[in-house]
């Protein structure tokens, strides 16, 4: 079975982080993980950037450590995948699927509304899937759902309660929604608890990713490390 962290923050891109991609993804290889899809907190999120920058300047800034991560991957042996993760408001998605050229491509995203972002990305054939729906937070004022502009939602994620991940999991099927797993590891192993989606064979490349993931060719699975 081919594992793969499919929710993961690394420094410096992203503010929250305290691992850097060197010492995240040695822990992965460490864990017999396949790969992993580095989803950094994007322009419009925790994101260690002068947001007053151009937008071209914080396009190439956020895909530095993914970058980075593909030179390191080859040099230990694990495959490095692209993946960006949205905010709105402490409200976040996945987004898989899209490469540089292709955000470098469509600046008008800045100023885009979420809703009007996220089907944007659904008609340029990414996979769009709300992370931790029901996560609770001082800085989070309210819950957020957007089942109409996704294609699924993190019904585990490794940092989150079991209610809040029993609420996304009944959210999932009430709209007939993907339901998706990732650790959303900021940490690398100073986190204990690790999900991700699992397959019998090993991914190609983040489309391939995509098509597993919208066909059902893909399990979730927990690991506690406790």
């Amino acid at each position: 079975m081919y594992k793969y962290e499919t929710h993961l923050h690394t420094s410096p891109v992203s503010s929250c982080a305290s691992a850097t991609v060197r010492e995240s993804l040695q822990f992965y290889k460490d864990m017999g993980y396949d790969g992993v899809f580095i989803t950094n907190h994007f322009i419009d999120g925790n994101i260690n950037v002068d947001r007053s920058k151009p937008y071209e300047e914080k396009i190439e800034y956020y895909f530095s450590d993914y970058e980075e991560g593909v030179k390191i991957g080859k040099e230990i042996g694990i495959k490095v995948f692209c993946g960006v993760e949205q905010s709105y408001g402490g409200t976040d998605f996945l987004i898989y699927g899209l490469d540089k050229k292709r955000f470098l491509e469509n600046p008008q995203i800045e100023h885009m509304r979420k809703s009007e972002e996220l089907s944007f990305y659904m008609e340029c054939g990414a996979l769009v899937i709300q992370a931790h729906p029901f996560r609770e937070a001082s800085y989070i004022d309210h819950i957020r759902l957007f089942p109409r502009n996704i294609h699924g939602v993190e019904i585990i994620n490794a940092q989150r309660t079991e209610f809040e991940n029993k609420m996304a999991k009944i959210y999932a099927e009430s709209y007939g929604l993907l339901e998706f797993a990732g650790s959303d590891n900021h940490s690398a192993s100073k986190q204990t608890k690790l999900a991700g989606m699992c397959s019998a064979e090993p991914i190609i490349d983040e489309q391939d990713f995509v098509r597993r993931v919208k066909s059902g060719d893909m399990n979730i699975f927990e690991l506690n490390r406790d």
